[in-house]
């Protein structure tokens, strides 16, 4: 599956969630390139500060319960579905466009789509796996777990915006894509996340579902056909077998 083979569907959630599904254009050679010190595992000291304040503003010991991530909501207006897994990589959306239903999912190793004729394709090309772990990586806020998903993170250093600041945190999953990630210094809760070279997006309106809080509107700037409202969100344990694609 190449980036051309990539569904408008799937492009619109990942924007939505600020990922950049360019990063299926990345081949074989380039990820095979060695790691450098962006590449690497583990999170500075200055950057595991920051982000302990905010898991603890998020719901603190209780991100270690979900099992699973359930939510609805509409996106740029159209109606969809996600499961995700916040235990290791998983992921599947379901969105009803006006013709028909389009899924996209990721297992860990495979990245796959069905369109809404019923056409299924999968692989596990570098480039669109890249794309769908990164999407999972930040869907499930996967950087509150330092020990579980392999990142890498550095402090950045504090911004001023808006008249708020922020500490601003760059991280990066392994074999992914690299987010800056503002926190309100204030309420310490995520505030943006800004791709490298690319457009801003705005996470707001959080509201405490179970044990922790989640932001139920990501507006990507001046794209309103990507700005995603998340309605009902719920913690049941994740079905694996929803993550792959379906055998005929």
């Amino acid at each position: 599956m190449t980036a051309a083979q990539m569904t408008d569907t799937a492009r619109r959630f990942a924007l939505s969630c600020g990922l950049a599904f360019a990063l299926a254009a990345i081949g074989p050679a380039e990820a095979a390139k060695p790691r450098s010190r962006a590449n690497a595992i583990g999170y500075t000291r200055d950057a595991q500060q920051v982000l302990a304040r905010a898991r603890a503003a998020a719901g603190g010991a209780g991100w270690n319960f979900l099992r699973g991530w359930h939510e609805t909501g509409k996106l740029g207006g159209v109606p969809y579905e996600a499961w995700q897994d916040p235990l290791r990589y998983g992921l599947r959306v379901e969105v009803r466009e006006a013709d028909g239903l389009h899924v996209h999912g990721f297992n860990g190793q495979g990245a796959w789509t069905i369109a809404a004729s019923g056409q299924a394709s999968g692989t596990g090309d570098a480039g669109p796996v890249a794309a769908a772990r990164t999407e999972a990586f930040y869907g499930v806020y996967g950087f509150f777990y330092p020990g579980r998903f392999d990142a890498h993170g550095d402090y950045l250093g504090v911004r001023q915006a808006g008249g708020r600041a922020f500490d601003v945190v760059e991280v990066k999953p392994w074999s992914g894509a690299a987010r800056q990630l503002w926190f309100d210094r204030t309420t310490h809760l995520l505030a943006r996340m800004v791709e490298a070279n690319g457009p801003t997006y705005e996470l707001s309106d959080y509201r405490k579902v179970g044990p922790v809080r989640v932001a139920f509107r990501i507006d990507l700037a001046g794209d309103p056909a990507h700005s995603r409202r998340i309605e009902e969100l719920t913690f049941v344990p994740a079905d694996r077998a929803k993550f792959s694609l379906p055998r005929e």
